[in-house]
């Protein structure tokens, strides 16, 4: 008897996490599906351009460098700082 009640509980549990767990996807998708139209009203404004629309270039253009030049732009800064001794 003692064993019929616990598959019974067993059952009922997963049934629950697994409606969970389907209530859950449905709701990610609603939320994946809603990011995908953004508005632009509430984007931060350095995304946008003039006309409010956002930008489609990149906003970070970084050169790159071989190590000997970075490590000699390091040596120049670490140079002119204030408590330097050079």
């Amino acid at each position: 008897m003692l064993q019929i009640l616990y598959i019974t509980a067993f059952a009922l549990l997963s049934l629950l996490a697994i409606a969970n767990l389907i209530r859950s996807m449905a709701a990610l998708a609603r939320t994946e599906g809603q990011a995908g139209r953004r508005d632009y009203r509430r984007m931060h404004p350095e995304l946008l351009d003039e006309a409010g629309k956002p930008t489609r270039e990149p906003l970070l253009v970084m050169k790159a460098l071989d190590l000997d030049e970075a490590r000699a732009q390091l040596d120049r800064m670490f140079e002119a700082s204030p408590g330097s001794d050079s």
